[in-house]
């Protein structure tokens, strides 16, 4: 590709796509300027470094993850909710592996102070959570439990895993089901004082 025409948003497109085709580990700026056709330096107008492309990469990556919840959710509530949430999460994370890794990462939190997208996925999540009747901080973790379900099956998944004859979906059908009867029947944190008078 010729020099012109570099923007910071091209960038972040090219790194999404190294990305998928290589790992999200091969995004590096030596690499996007050979995609480029330009030397490493020349991208350090658009970038102050690495921490930065790969920050702006999850942001990119975790909107489209989010714009595809926010799709298979409209209109749902409850266990048909969480299942379509749980369905556009996963198929996101094995069709585009390399951004979604991006989305794992700790983020440079002054890049993401006013991320629209990371204000809807919060918005979005509590708002599919709120047919379950949670409150903090039982919300957080409810969060926390669906982030790690719905991860770790998917790198499994993703990393060749599971060896068993039982077909994966069928499994992951009963994963989702579990966590909404986990989620219907939330053991609620006791707030009565267990100390003495």
């Amino acid at each position: 590709m010729a020099r012109a025409g570099i923007t910071v948003e091209r960038l972040v497109e090219a790194a999404a796509e190294l990305a998928d085709e290589a790992g999200f580990e091969s995004v590096g700026l030596s690499a996007l300027a050979r995609r480029f056709g330009v030397k490493d330096a020349s991208l350090y107008s658009h970038v102050r470094n690495l921490g930065e492309l790969r920050t702006r990469l999850a942001l990119c990556a975790g909107a489209e993850l989010i714009d595809r919840i926010a799709e298979a959710v409209a209109g749902r509530a409850g266990r048909d909710a969480l299942t379509a949430f749980a369905g556009a999460y996963r198929s996101y994370a094995l069709e585009h592996p390399g951004r979604y890794a991006a989305t794992q990462i700790r983020l440079d939190r002054t890049l993401t102070a006013d991320s629209p997208a990371l204000r809807r996925t919060t918005e979005i999540t509590y708002g599919m959570l709120r047919a379950y009747d949670l409150t903090e901080p039982d919300l957080t973790d409810a969060v926390r439990l669906l982030r790690s379900t719905f991860h770790g099956y998917c790198v499994l998944e993703a990393a060749g895993g599971f060896g068993a004859a039982r077909p994966v979906q069928a499994s992951w059908d009963r994963a989702v089901e579990a966590l909404h009867l986990t989620l219907t029947h939330w053991p609620r944190e006791s707030t009565e004082d267990t100390g003495g008078a």
